[in-house]
């Protein structure tokens, strides 16, 4: 069996590279070769009927791709010419965009914090009203989160503790899409990371403030142990991955009133290196073992 593994041609930390190794490691454990490619090689060429890489043609169509990538638009053309591709550019998409992962989510009745999406500008324009903050603040109260819609590891989430506060991250984010989040005050500075693959929870952890932080984000400081996580919890991120069409992700829980579980966001490439180092469990053996599984059955 073979497979290739899509990965981004331009970041080049060893934080990811750390990750694509793992991969291919776990494949050979399976006696499946594993191809690393990033999406500079194989180029979307829409005359085409296979990406332009002329070592893709001539060592043949591969049985799968692990797509460990956030360029949609590769994704969705491999399968528009017949690849299978783990996870879907749908669910990928979805994912990336934190307001269509809450718009799918909340839609599907799934419990999430009460959340407002700033209304869309252009990046020559940007918000020259900032009316549109009376509502939030009115409806979320202070202290309210702020995300971006595009960011990871914790990095583009704030809080605000009044309006003032309030409108100077708007103006410093711009134009770039965001939302407005009532902030779980019984879950501050912790977090659950639920590791799904296939329908089961494979690790668990929870994870916490070291430094009083209101994130638990291990990027940012935060700190991690094992968890065992209740059947509510399993079966909750399970359902989400079901709901957003992901064959594997990271499912963030927080912790409502009475110990309530509330969906924070969903990661379709959740790195696993922090849940190893925490639980001993490699991810990686279940996502191969999974794709196996998948291609065997048809």
């Amino acid at each position: 069996m073979k497979g290739w593994l899509i990965t981004n041609a331009f970041l080049h930390t060893h934080k990811f590279s750390e990750i694509s190794l793992w991969l291919i490691e776990a494949a050979k454990k399976l006696s499946v070769e594993l191809i690393a490619k990033t999406n500079a090689e194989v180029l979307v060429q829409l005359d085409s009927d296979f990406p332009n890489d002329k070592r893709l043609n001539q060592n043949g169509k591969p049985d799968f791709v692990l797509f460990w990538d956030k360029d949609v638009r590769l994704a969705s053309f491999l399968e528009m010419k017949g690849h299978l591709v783990f996870n879907s550019s749908r669910g990928i998409a979805v994912c990336d965009d934190k307001s269509l992962t809450h718009l799918y989510l909340q839609g599907a009745g799934i419990k999430m914090p009460h959340t407002i999406l700033a209304p869309m500008t252009f990046s020559n324009i940007g918000y020259n009203n900032l009316e549109f903050l009376a509502p939030v603040e009115k409806e979320l109260s202070y202290p309210v989160i702020i995300k971006e819609c595009f960011g990871s590891f914790g990095q583009q989430v704030y809080m605000a503790d009044n309006r003032q506060e309030l409108e100077d991250r708007v103006l410093s984010i711009g134009a770039r899409p965001m939302l407005f989040q009532e902030f779980i005050q019984s879950s501050k500075g912790k977090d659950l990371r639920l590791q799904v693959v296939g329908n089961q929870v494979v690790a668990a952890m929870c994870r916490y403030s070291g430094n009083g932080d209101f994130k638990a984000n291990i990027t940012n400081g935060g700190k991690m142990r094992p968890y065992e996580p209740s059947q509510k919890q399993m079966d909750l991120a399970v359902q989400c991955c079901k709901i957003l069409g992901l064959d594997f992700a990271g499912v963030d829980i927080l912790f409502g009133e009475n110990q309530e579980p509330v969906v924070c966001e969903v990661n379709s490439n959740a790195h696993f290196k922090n849940i190893y180092d925490c639980t001993g469990i490699n991810v990686a053996d279940s996502i191969i073992e999974y794709i196996i599984k998948r291609i065997c059955i048809g």
